[in-house]
């Protein structure tokens, strides 16, 4: 895709984001819309995949290591055509597929079942070990929220990955600044991440998370790595696309009211 493209398809992305936890009526906006360019750029550009054939083999696999922001997973899904965005809209509502952290078991292109911060690093370097260990042409992606690198299974999984050699993965960290309970700074401080992921034994690559030509050349210049992962530390904005979201720990994990929809969805150029 080109970038023009891939910004509309990020668009879309958000508005399937907003639509399904207005609908549901709980949900997390801030940090799914953060990751929105991060996940379209991977879906629509950089991994080899198929919704025709969610278990293809030697596929390319994406973990979301915070499964809290399962909606911009959900949305992205929705749009490549893994299935209909209106099976999506019933996030979170009883008898529904789409649960408010990803299933594996129910949800077709879902890699691996996560929402226990710290867990999806963990199972993300041991499928791109097996892929090594099997000859498996996959490469494994993995996106984590700053506030989660405050777990110390994260470290245990970086240092691994290095130990292992594993140039067949690649970690985004979604560094917005913010969690559930305000700055990261404030909570418990997780600088200076790019020092210590190199300390770890990481590739380390600092980009603007909103700007794909910076995300893609990222994901180029983590291939051409050898004997080492990539750390790809995307500095974004939480709540990104909607103005009265932007930079908000509030809307970590709260949904938009109808007016408030209707506002966010009208900036992001859909409708209700």
């Amino acid at each position: 895709m080109d970038i023009k493209s891939l910004e509309k398809t990020a668009a879309e992305v958000r508005c399937g984001i907003v639509k399904a936890i207005h609908n549901a009526g709980s949900g997390h906006p801030g940090g799914s819309l953060s990751a929105a360019d991060i996940v379209t750029a991977l879906y629509f550009d950089e991994m080899n995949v198929d919704p025709k054939d969610p278990k293809m083999k030697g596929r390319d696999k994406f973990i979301l290591s915070k499964g809290h922001a399962g909606p911009v997973q959900y949305s992205a899904l929705a749009v490549k055509g893994y299935y209909p965005m209106e099976d999506f809209l019933t996030l979170r509502k009883l008898g529904s597929r789409f649960q408010g952290h990803p299933d594996m078991h129910k949800v077709p292109g879902i890699e691996m079942s996560t929402g226990s911060l710290g867990q999806g690093i963990s199972a993300a370097g041991g499928m791109a070990l097996a892929n090594k260990l099997d000859n498996d042409p996959g490469r494994v992606y993995v996106l984590l929220g700053d506030g989660e690198i405050q777990e110390g299974i994260v470290w245990e999984a970086l240092m691994s990955a290095a130990h292992y050699k594993l140039d067949n993965m690649v970690a985004i960290l979604d560094h917005n600044g913010l969690q559930i309970d305000g700055k990261n700074e404030d909570v418990m401080t997780v600088a200076p991440v790019v020092e210590k992921f190199k300390a770890f034994g990481w590739n380390v690559i600092q980009i603007d998370g909103h700007d794909f030509e910076q995300i893609l050349d990222a994901f180029k210049q983590a291939r051409a790595c050898k004997g080492k992962p990539t750390m790809i530390v995307a500095e974004t904005i939480k709540g990104k696309g909607v103005s009265f979201m932007e930079n908000n720990a509030g809307w970590h994990g709260k949904a938009p009211d109808e007016e408030q929809t209707k506002q966010a969805l009208a900036e992001l150029g859909g409708e209700l």
